[in-house]
C-alpha cells in the first residue's frame, strides 16, 4: 500500500466517524478494559435495543473526527481502549444503559460525553442517566405550571361560596 492510499483510507475513516457523530443525538465514551467478550456483547445488545451503537474506534481517528464534528472537548478522553456509544433515537438512552451496566460491571468506566450538543463529565453523565424519562419530566413540569391556577380557582370558588 502506498502512503497516499493509507492516508486516504484514514481520512475516509475519519469522515465516517464524523458523520456518525453528526447523526447521533449523544456520544458517550466508555473504557471497557477488563470486560469479557460476553459482557461486551451483552452491552452491545442492550444498546442496540434502544437505538444505540457501541463502536471501537482508533483513538487518533476518533480524536480527529470529534474535532471536525465540533466535539473537541472529547479529545482528551481518547486514550486507552474506548468504546464510543452513539445514541440515535433518545439522547439519554446510551448514558442510561452505560450507567446501569457500569453499576453491575465496575470495570466499565464512563469517561465523558456529548448529549444534545453539550459536553458532560462522568459525574454529569451519571446524573443525566438517573433522570426520569422525558415524558415524565414534561408531566411534572405541567403539574407545577398548573398548580397555581388550580389553587387560584379553588380560592375564588371558596370566596364565592361564603356569600
Amino acid at each position: 500500500m502506498s502512503r497516499e492510499t493509507v492516508i486516504q483510507a484514514k481520512q475516509e475513516s475519519v469522515n465516517q466517524v464524523q458523520e456518525m457523530m453528526a447523526k447521533a443525538k449523544a456520544v458517550v465514551l466508555a473504557e471497557y478494559r477488563g470486560l469479557t467478550v460476553e459482557k461486551t456483547e451483552m452491552l452491545r445488545r442492550l444498546l442496540r435495543k434502544e437505538g444505540c451503537e457501541m463502536v471501537v474506534i482508533k483513538n487518533n481517528i476518533a480524536r480527529r473526527a470529534a474535532k471536525i464534528a465540533g466535539y473537541a472537548a472529547l479529545e482528551n478522553d481518547f486514550n486507552g481502549p474506548n468504546g464510543v456509544v452513539f445514541a440515535y433515537n433518545d439522547s439519554v438512552a446510551g448514558a442510561k444503559i452505560l450507567h446501569e451496566f457500569a453499576r453491575k460491571n465496575p470495570k466499565l468506566v464512563i469517561k465523558s460525553g456529548v448529549v444534545d450538543g453539550d459536553f458532560y463529565e462522568p459525574a454529569d453523565i451519571r446524573q443525566i442517566a438517573t433522570l426520569p424519562p422525558k415524558d415524565t419530566l414534561l408531566a411534572m413540569l405541567a403539574t407545577q405550571l398548573y398548580a397555581p391556577l388550580r389553587d387560584l380557582a379553588i380560592g375564588l370558588d371558596l370566596l364565592t361560596q361564603k356569600d
